[in-house]
């Protein structure tokens, strides 16, 4: 049915493989406050025209623009334009907040380079997204908005709704920045627990989708290196260098820990997983498969 949830039930209880499925594309982005009612696509949406202009620029930078809004929340705040820009690439992402009463004030330009726009402040505390988007996927409300609330009584401060993340079928979806680490099938327990292991610099390896901005291949690896190693720190895996292989993906993935520093030669593949989705179909989960790990020198002392 349209923008119904015909998913696989595994995909939203976490039963089904999520690894490597973040969103390639979002290594940067645009948050815009706006209560509502959200269109099942942004240039739908009933929005200022100035806001129309601003979110067609971040999208032609390479800028992803969600719109965002308080849990429960949908009246309309009024005054300036509230924003947050976020960079979440590299080993220092960093996010920040703004208020403006023209939009085409804020400098996305500054963004695309690292660099924080004038008339904005860096935010010391995460952010926490929870896809609520009914409009785009009736599985993204119906889970994601008593999600939302949850983290938000928990959370006081942090937790925002949001527009589509990607990966409906992974609903409910919680995307943490500035980082940009993406969680899927998230239950009340799994999410609140991935909350607060960001808060102390942590992923948790259960329902990690993966971090965004990086391509899936590259996520599959680290992953698979966090899995043997047990090293969790945000920044502690990172792949160093990759090529493709026919349909393998060959990376050299760095591992910090508190006994030094090893490397490992990581060989990924597709991998396709089809299950009957619970109606008339059949649904294809696409995820990767590991084909080789493989320590390349000591850790160093």
């Amino acid at each position: 049915m349209a923008n119904g949830c015909d998913h696989l039930a595994a995909c939203h209880t976490g039963e089904a493989p999520i690894l490597a499925s973040a969103t390639v594309g979002a290594r940067f982005w645009l948050l815009v406050e706006h209560s509502g009612p959200w269109a099942a696509y942004l240039d739908q949406s009933r929005l200022p025209d100035e806001v129309h202009a601003l979110i067609d620029r971040a999208t032609a930078l390479g800028i992803r623009p969600q719109l965002i809004r308080r849990p429960g929340h949908r009246r309309d705040h009024g005054g300036p334009l509230h924003v947050f820009v976020a960079s979440a690439t590299g080993d220092d992402p960093w996010l920040a907040e703004g208020f403006f009463e023209r939009p085409d004030d804020l400098d996305l330009a500054s963004v695309m380079r690292g660099v924080v726009p004038e008339s904005c402040i860096l935010v010391n505390e995460p952010m926490f997204l929870v896809c609520t988007h009914g409009k785009r996927n009736a599985c993204c409300a119906r889970l994601g908005l008593p999600l939302a609330r949850f983290l938000g009584e928990n959370l006081p401060g942090e937790v925002w709704e949001t527009t589509h993340v990607g990966g409906d079928r992974y609903a409910a979806n919680l995307v943490c920045l500035p980082h940009g680490l993406y969680y899927g099938s998230m239950s009340q327990a799994a999410a609140i627990a991935a909350a607060n292991a960001y808060r102390h610099g942590e992923v948790v390896l259960d329902r990690f989708r993966g971090r965004a901005g990086i391509p899936e291949p590259l996520q599959a690896a680290e992953h698979f290196v966090r899995s043997h190693t047990g090293e969790l720190s945000v920044g502690g895996v990172a792949v160093e260098s990759s090529r493709s292989e026919s349909d393998t993906t060959v990376c050299i993935v760095r591992c910090m820990s508190q006994r030094g520093t090893s490397r490992f030669r990581v060989v990924v593949e597709p991998a396709v997983l089809t299950a009957p989705c619970g109606t008339t179909c059949a649904e294809e989960i696409s995820t990767y498969r590991l084909a080789e790990l493989r320590q390349l020198s000591p850790a160093l002392t």
